[in-house]
């Protein structure tokens, strides 16, 4: 038997495992795949796979829903790092490194109640990429926003006039090997509200390197204004928090709850 524990970040959730239960080269993608399956497993976004390094030290590996690695999961890693607490059976405001694909992350978790933590990420350096392979097969018009951004994980940033008329689905199908976000401003001066498609799970709730390349991308356009240095940014999920330029310029810091949803023991699948 398995014990895992499942979070939620603004709806964006994941089941997480402390690898120190499992043996050396676990098949973690088919695992990933029968775990996060929403009708015949337990159903999520994501596997996190957690190892604690040292006291204030964890690392972090990502299997998407349909088994891919990812790099960086911005609600996630908070998921992560509650998780982590919780096992330590830590009390009051507690820092942690985190190793990740994408490089290491600070995350300060600060405890609300008996389940959740409200926690910030220093998420490192926004970065431009190139358009990614398919990008003008979608026909978007020449005229409209576009931002092709790294926070670790590659990003489309796309401004819109209204996000609940677009059809991101069949866009986001169009791009699978990037996160697509559409956004539109408001309704706040510093405020934004994006949905996303995310490679390797579909649409999600929410996604924490997407509200921050959505954050970037709106403040640079004048879609929004930062206030005190901060957008804030509305998902399906619900709000997140994304400082610009913190701790130092061109980096960003994401700020969001962390839930614990359930503790669990699952058999291993028949077939692994």
């Amino acid at each position: 038997m398995i014990t895992l524990t499942k979070h939620h970040g603004l709806g964006n959730d994941f089941l997480v495992c402390d690898t120190a239960q499992m043996e050396a080269g676990a098949p973690w993608a088919q695992l990933a795949i029968a775990w996060c399956e929403r009708r015949t497993g337990v159903g999520a976004d994501g596997l996190l796979l957690l190892t604690i390094v040292g006291r204030d030290e964890l690392s972090m590996v990502l299997h998407n829903a349909d088994g891919s690695r990812a790099e960086m999961s911005g609600n996630g890693i908070r998921c992560l790092a509650q998780a982590a607490y919780d096992a330590q059976g830590r009390a009051g405001n507690v820092s942690y490194t985190v190793h990740t694909d994408a490089g290491v992350r600070t995350v300060a978790v600060n405890p609300v109640d008996a389940v959740t933590v409200q926690a910030s990420v220093s998420m490192g350096a926004v970065d431009d990429l190139d358009e990614p392979h398919g990008w003008a097969a979608i026909g978007a018009d020449p005229a409209r926003p576009v931002r092709h951004l790294s926070v670790g994980n590659p990003h489309t940033v796309v401004g819109v006039e209204d996000v609940a008329i677009i059809d991101l689905l069949s866009l986001g199908l169009m791009v699978p090997h990037v996160n697509l976000e559409i956004v539109e401003p408001g309704p706040e001066v510093h405020g934004i509200t994006m949905r996303v498609h995310e490679r390797g799970a579909g649409i999600t709730q929410a996604c924490g390197t997407g509200a921050c390349a959505s954050a970037w991308a709106a403040a640079h356009w004048g879609l929004a204004t930062p206030e005190r240095g901060e957008i804030l940014v509305h998902m399906d999920g619900g709000d997140a928090t994304v400082r610009l330029n913190e701790p130092e310029q061109g980096h960003v810091t994401l700020v969001g709850p962390a839930v614990l949803v359930a503790r669990m023991q699952l058999p291993l699948p028949n077939e692994l």
